[in-house]
């Protein structure tokens, strides 16, 4: 069993934020059917689909990563008797997720106002980069926009460098989790109220909502952080540090940690009483990163690892993606998995990092090939048969399979 079973969602999500919400619905054990176009679905099926590194049996790990344990109905929105259709299966979901533009919805008819009267326990969500309210609501938004306009970049980065972008989509990412954050706060109300509502994700405000405490010491105070590159503008020695083989952490955080900190690197400089509290520390803080930095290079990364973990001080390698997939502990929590794709090929891909303790099975079906289960869909919520669904693809208002 899993915690999401019984739980329908239409999928009509494009590009990442939205199909990353969907991703950790499936993941969750939502059913989710993804509601494509019948010519050529979802634009990103084709994004490295022909890629000799990120692409196996015809699929882009993109896409194939996104809509692992998805199903796919191909169905023309725009026609009458399409509409007639997804309303159909509204009649019969639970959720319906969609980052199209804000206005759409309404234009194509399936917006939540529509959809309530179709379903009284609907649930919609509608992830776009400033909401649909404001002045800012129909600019349109990708990730890097959204960073930009979320201040995030302006704490990344060098303290003489430009601003710089999260490596991971952040803006994307966050606006996927926080649509699942919204539509699973949204199934709970309904569980009281008996109603479905409405769930209005901006990837800008998300951004915003990520700065935490950064945001309230601005605010407070006038003075923003600003870049800092990998230290902190609170704790030191907090860094990356190049050692004699590769880079690695030390993280510290409480004042407990500094002697040990002293007794691994055995430098005399270090052991100075001044440093002993946080104040000190930071007040001489490109000292303590100098001496630290002089001497972790002496010896191998391996070496210090140990050594640090052994006086239980905060401190990690800098793995890169594909050492990080190899480390013993994401084995250890089922980080790397086996997803099967539609022609039988296996992939590995990031696992499910939500693990409960009652409600919780790993289990991962392909993303799936365009329209391959309309026929299925079609006959399971609305009875149509063989003749009905030959006639819908025949007119173009359904697709029954890869190609439409």
């Amino acid at each position: 069993m899993r915690a999401l079973d019984g739980v329908t969602v239409l999928d009509l999500t494009h590009m990442l934020s939205g199909p990353y919400a969907g991703q950790l619905l499936a993941d969750l054990g939502a059913r989710v059917v993804k509601i494509e176009p019948p010519e050529r679905g979802e634009a990103t099926r084709r994004l490295l689909q022909t890629s000799p590194d990120y692409s196996k049996g015809g699929m882009g790990a993109y896409f194939m990563t996104l809509n692992r344990n998805k199903s796919s109905v191909a169905l023309d929105l725009k026609s009458e008797r399409g509409l007639e259709i997804f309303h159909g299966l509204v009649a019969k979901a639970d959720i319906v997720l969609n980052n199209f533009a804000a206005g759409v919805p309404a234009r194509l008819k399936i917006d939540h106002a529509t959809l309530f009267k179709i379903n009284p326990r609907i649930i919609t969500c509608s992830i776009t980069g400033f909401g649909e309210t404001g002045p800012g609501v129909h600019r349109t938004a990708f990730d890097l926009v959204a960073q930009g306009m979320g201040g995030g970049m302006a704490v990344t980065g060098e303290p003489d460098g430009p601003p710089l972008r999260s490596g991971i989509p952040i803006g994307d990412l966050g606006g996927g989790l926080f649509g699942v954050i919204g539509v699973l706060s949204a199934l709970q109300a309904r569980s009281t109220t008996g109603r479905g509502q409405h769930v209005d994700i901006s990837m800008a405000d998300c951004q915003l909502s990520l700065l935490g405490y950064m945001g309230t010491m601005t605010m407070m105070s006038g003075k923003p952080p600003g870049r800092l590159g990998n230290g902190h503008f609170v704790h030191a020695p907090y860094n990356v540090y190049a050692t004699a083989t590769e880079h690695m952490i030390i993280a510290v955080i409480f004042d407990t940690h500094w002697p040990a900190v002293v007794e691994a690197l055995g430098d005399p400089a270090l052991a100075d009483p001044k440093f002993d509290a946080q104040p000190g520390r930071l007040a001489h803080k490109a000292f303590i990163d100098e001496r630290v930095q002089a001497r972790l290079a002496t010896r191998p990364r391996a070496h210090w690892l140990e050594t640090f973990e052994r006086l239980r001080v905060p401190c990690a390698p800098v793995h890169d993606i594909e050492a990080a997939f190899a480390d013993p502990q994401a084995a250890a929590r089922n980080m790397v998995v086996d997803v099967p794709l539609p022609n039988g090929e296996i992939t590995q891909q990031p696992g499910n990092p939500v693990k409960l303790s009652d409600t919780y099975e790993d289990h991962y079906a392909p993303a799936p090939e365009l329209g391959a289960q309309t026929d299925a869909v079609l006959a399971e919520f609305l009875g149509l048969d063989e003749a009905a669904l030959a006639d819908l693809a025949a007119e173009g208002v359904v697709g029954r399979g890869e190609g439409g």
